[in-house]
This record gives C-alpha cells, sequence and structure tokens, in this order.
C-alpha cells in the first residue's frame, strides 16, 4: 500500500472507530471489546491519543497514552490495522507520542506477545523488573 497516511493529536475518538480499529489490529484479542463504557472510559481518560489516517480519513492505526507530560508516558495502546503492518505507522505513532509528552520523558509499554521482537529493533530497551496486578486478583 502506498497511501498517504496522516499523523495526528485527536482530541475526541469515536468509540466506534476505536473498536473498529482494535479488531482490524492484533491488540483486539487483549482488549475488552464487549465492554462498551470501559472502552470508552479509555478514551475519555487517555492524555494522549495519536492517530494516523488514510486520505479519506480512515483511522488505520493509534497510540493512546497516559503522562505525567513530565517524567512518564505510558503507551497503553499502539494499534495498527493489520492490512497497514509493516509501512512505519507504528513507528510514527510512538514518534509523535514521544513529541506531544515531551522529549525529556520517559516511554514505558507492555508488549503485545507478538511484539516482542519489534521494539528492541526501533530502540526500546526490555526492562526485566515489571510488575503488574490483574483485575483478577482482587
Amino acid at each position: 500500500m502506498s497511501e498517504l497516511i496522516s499523523f495526528q493529536r485527536e482530541g475526541q475518538l469515536g468509540f466506534d472507530e476505536f473498536r473498529d480499529l482494535l479488531v482490524r489490529s492484533t491488540l483486539g484479542a487483549r482488549r475488552p471489546l464487549s465492554e462498551r463504557d470501559r472502552l470508552q472510559g479509555m478514551l475519555d481518560n487517555a492524555d494522549i491519543i495519536i492517530s494516523a489516517r488514510t486520505e479519506d480519513g480512515k483511522l488505520v492505526g493509534i497510540a493512546r497514552s497516559i503522562t505525567d507530560f513530565s517524567y512518564c508516558t505510558y503507551l497503553s495502546d499502539l494499534a495498527v490495522d493489520a492490512a497497514y503492518q509493516k509501512q512505519g505507522i507504528g513507528k510514527e505513532l510512538i514518534r509523535q507520542t514521544r513529541i506531544a509528552s515531551g522529549l525529556d520523558v520517559r516511554l514505558i509499554l507492555l508488549s503485545a506477545p507478538q511484539a516482542v521482537d519489534y521494539y528492541p529493533h526501533i530502540g526500546f530497551e526490555k526492562h526485566d523488573s515489571c510488575w503488574t496486578i490483574s483485575p483478577e486478583a482482587k
């Protein structure tokens, strides 16, 4: 594909567009697609949303982050439509996220299993001391 892709910071991204992109990317398998309120909350409470769109406005990529704009930014969702992958869209979404949050701010993410080899290729360093508590561990 050689379509022109534009990148911009989104002020308000629609639920249906967001959910549809998650389905068209590998990220949908690990997101609560059937929980509308939760997905809407993910959009409403994000500090930075960078989108990638085709010339006709189709959403083909997104980087959704939470940040303090001072010390760290958590890149919670990096999703690219499977039909548009391997074109540098993810890399540009990350670059735009870094610009929006501040280049002196640490960018943090948890990799999807299929992407563990991708992130070192674009400059990320593996960190072995990340810990999480799942919602099931009440």
